[in-house]
Order: C-alpha cells, then structure tokens, then sequence
C-alpha cells in the first residue's frame, strides 16, 4: 500500500509557464549582409546662372589681362634664351626630339595642331560641366583651383613674358602650326589681337589639361579613371612638339597647380564600397555566429 502511495502523481494541473521560460529563436546572421555606411553629405549645387556669369567674368578677366600683358618684345625675347640655356644646363631631352616624332607625317603634325587648338577649352568646359550635374562638391572645388590657377599664371604672364621656341632662332624648331595649320595665333604677335603669343609660361593648356585629370581622379571611382592622365601627357607631347612651349612652361604650371591643391581643401567623398571592418566580418561567418 505505501509502495501504491509512492508511486502515485499528481493528477492537478502544474505550474503556468510564462512567457519569459519559452525558448527564443536563434537567429543566425548572414555573412553576406553587411554595414552599411553612413550616405555621404551633400554639397548643394549652385545656381547655374550665378556660376556661367562667375566663370564668364573670370575668362574676361584673364583675356583682357593677357592682352594687356602683350609687347615687351625685348624682354620675351631675353627671358627665351636664358630659358633655352637653362634647359640645357638642366640636361632636358631638346624640344626638337619630340618635334622630330611629329614630323613623320603631315597628317600627324595637323592632328597635333588641331589638338593644340581645339581641345584646350572644350575639353574644360565638359569637365567644369560633369561635375556641376554629377558631382557639385568637387565642381566648386575644381573651380576654385582652376580660378586659383590662372590667376597666378596671369601674374607670371606680366613678370616674365617669354618668347615661345617657335619664336627663337636658336632652338632651330619649326612653327608647325604656321606651316601645316591650324594655327590660333596671328601672323604676328604685333598683329594679334586674339591672343598673347609672348605668355608661353606658364603653360595653361598643361596646368588645365593636369587639373582635369586629377579633378576626374577624385571625383570618380572607376578602376580606370587613372586613364585620365594620359590628356595631360598627350598635353605635354602636344604643346612642345609644336614649339608652342618649353619644358619649363609645364614644369611651372605643374608646380603653380600644386600651390592651388595645398590651398583650396580638397572635398571629402563617400563611399559605397565596405570598409576593411566590414570585409573582414564578412570572411569569417564563423566567428560571427559566435
């Protein structure tokens, strides 16, 4: 009878679970899912009207200032030659070898010029363009720089006129643009009233064709956005081959836009891609799930 008693259960109803005592589901992470960053801030753009009226201005300005700067024949010519000498005490490879490439064809001399002519500009405003519509942060940055740019080459353009190599007898080198066409300048500089043919440095068809590259460099994320480097380098063919320009114009303008780049603070840029945190968390689900 004890052992019945022992071996008896309750038949009553047991305690209620609550709802703290039921089992959460686990829920497992997934490797591939990772942080997103935080959107970057956004520059506003500026008013269109206000920015072609400002950029209008400064071409003006910079024009009207190069034509002021114009005659001064006897010190053009004198900076030339202690240029040309320099150059040559440097050790520089001659313009008249990279003229001498140019000078295979005359198709090719003509592509130079039509270059050296056609491209400078448009390929500037296109750039200045983009950013406006696609990137306003680095346009106004870009801009900046380019302002900052010129008007330190225009400064140079009244210290120091300089007679381009086409000019000076002793460099022995060919005005292709002359000879073969198209030429932007004027039979003379006396007769010129376009262009300033005595502000050869520095060299503002390389220091804008260098702005552009980089400005593209930083402003985009393409893998071959690098490629852009090569408008400069075919800048730099371009303008000495022609004897348009020494060695030293684009050496001044490529240290001109240095100054500009330490000054103007380049714009910060967000982006898309994972950080080497993100990455690494997601190379290693198992750790993760720890």
């Amino acid at each position: 009878m004890a052992a019945g008693i022992r071996g008896t259960r309750p038949t009553g109803p047991g305690p209620t679970a609550t709802p703290t005592d039921t089992p959460r589901p686990t829920v497992i992470p997934n490797p591939t899912d990772t942080p997103k960053p935080p959107p970057a801030s956004r520059t506003a753009r500026p008013p269109l009207l206000r920015e072609l009226l400002l950029v209008t201005a400064l071409f003006v300005v910079y024009k009207f200032g190069r034509l002021f700067a114009n005659g001064h024949e006897l010190r053009a010519f004198h900076n030339a030659d202690r240029i040309w000498d320099a150059e040559r005490w440097a050790h520089l490879p001659g313009e008249g070898s990279v003229q001498a490439l140019l000078m295979h064809g005359e198709p090719l001399v003509r592509a130079a010029n039509t270059y050296y002519a056609a491209v400078h500009f448009p390929t500037t405003i296109a750039f200045l363009a983009w950013l406006y519509w696609r990137r306003p942060e680095h346009y106004v940055w870009s801009r900046r720089v380019l302002a900052l740019l010129t008007a330190a080459a225009l400064a140079l353009h009244l210290l120091m006129p300089l007679a381009p190599p086409r000019m000076l007898d002793a460099t022995g080198l060919v005005d292709t643009a002359r000879v073969y066409g198209p030429s932007v300048y004027g039979a003379t500089p006396a007769t010129d009233s376009m262009a300033n043919q005595f502000a050869a440095m520095p060299s503002l068809h390389f220091g804008w064709a260098l702005m552009v590259a980089i400005g593209l460099i930083v402003a985009t994320r393409a893998r071959w956005r690098w490629l852009w480097l090569l408008h400069p380098a075919l800048t730099l063919l371009v303008i000495v081959g022609t004897a348009n320009h020494y060695w030293f114009d684009a050496l001044a303008a490529a240290a001109l836009l240095g100054v500009a780049l330490a000054v103007v603070r380049t714009p910060r840029t967000g982006s898309a891609s994972p950080g080497p945190l993100h990455r690494a968390a997601a190379a290693r689900p198992a750790e993760v799930l720890r």
